[in-house]
């Protein structure tokens, strides 16, 4: 089994980065991935977070457009609690207006950050949004499509509301989740759907069998239609993609055990940190994660996402290129993603 392979960006900030390097770098990325054969690139949403520089989607994909040829780009994904509809409509009616054929919406119900600045996202309160998550989903795809959506008020009148610049086709809709929550929401719309298995391995199973038994067909997809996310980082030495997975490893521990956070430490920082350092906690969630990951030499990370794949009945893997960088290494580049994409080529 050949695995095809798609690309989930977080715009990672190292020590000693910008956030504007890391933005050059990653729009770097996407053409390597175009040029590479990847099938699609998306871009995550997170705020206030000194290590991540992926808070507007719509803006990232609208850049990554303009660099390549044959790529699906797409969010993966909007947090759609954090934004009215019709503005998530219009800026993917104009985004597939730019790169037609070529855009996926992504949308999540997750706050993408944490619960101060989620309350300053959403001017309708801390719970109100979310519950309405359904309906805005239906709004945005009705937005989106040639008819558009009707509001309606109680004195009777109707009003027509339709995303544009109105384009010759829509983006593709996923929903996104990592809950069974949004794998049965997903089945009942008859949308394709993502487990987002990079950040939550717990209930994959569980969630795609939801999804794939309770699924009703529709005019987006007449059978399931699902792939899964996986954190991988590759190099041409088994010792160096462990080292490089060492300062996502830990940021993943900080964030569970509720340290403070910052750009991601250098490769060398995080070796010495985690020599000096005795924590348990921390161990276990290192441990826990690294079991999830796929680090190694090329052949090795191959074999085990085709493995990977074939064990949950999909024929893509989302790799989120997790790898961290050494100290000297060029900021306005990422090598070590580089080297991810270019060892794991489709």
């Amino acid at each position: 089994m050949t695995t095809a392979l798609s690309v989930l960006d977080l715009v990672p900030v190292r020590t000693g980065q910008t956030s504007a390097q890391a933005v050059s770098a990653s729009l770097a990325l996407t053409e390597l991935a175009d040029q590479l054969g990847y099938r699609r690139y998306w871009f995550a949403e997170h705020h206030n977070m000194p290590a991540v520089a992926s808070t507007s989607p719509a803006v990232l994909i609208a850049a990554a457009a303009s660099r390549t040829q044959r790529i699906r780009v797409g969010s993966g994904g909007v947090m759609l609690p954090n934004h009215a509809a019709l503005i998530v409509a219009e800026q993917f009616a104009a985004l597939e207006a730019m790169a037609p054929g070529r855009v996926d919406l992504g949308l999540g119900r997750a706050p993408g950050s944490d619960p101060v600045i989620t309350q300053l996202l959403r001017h309708s309160g801390t719970t109100g949004d979310v519950e309405r998550f359904p309906e805005h989903v239906r709004d945005i795809i009705a937005m989106l499509g040639a008819e558009g959506a009707t509001v309606r008020f109680t004195s009777g009148g109707e009003y027509a509301v339709r995303a544009t610049p109105v384009a010759a086709d829509r983006p593709e809709v996923w929903l996104l989740g990592s809950s069974d929550y949004s794998a049965q929401l997903a089945a009942s719309f008859g949308l394709p759907y993502v487990f987002a298995n990079h950040f939550s391995g717990q209930g994959l199973e569980r969630a795609l069998e939801l999804y794939r038994t309770q699924f009703h067909p529709s005019e987006f997809a007449d059978a399931p239609r699902t792939f899964v996310t996986a954190n991988a980082i590759v190099a041409p030495t088994a010792a160096e993609a462990e080292e490089r997975a060492l300062p996502q490893l830990r940021m993943f521990a900080k964030m569970r055990t509720g340290k403070p956070l910052g750009p991601l430490e250098s490769v060398e920082d995080a070796l010495a940190a985690q020599a000096a350092e005795a924590d348990p906690m921390a161990a276990e969630f290192i441990a826990s994660a690294r079991s999830r990951w796929f680090v190694g030499e090329p052949a090795t990370v191959r074999a085990d996402l085709d493995a990977f794949a074939a064990a949950h009945g999909v024929d893509e893997i989302m790799i989120s290129p997790v790898a961290g960088a050494y100290a000297a290494e060029d900021p306005t580049t990422s090598p070590g993603r580089t080297q991810t994409l270019s060892l794991l080529t489709p």
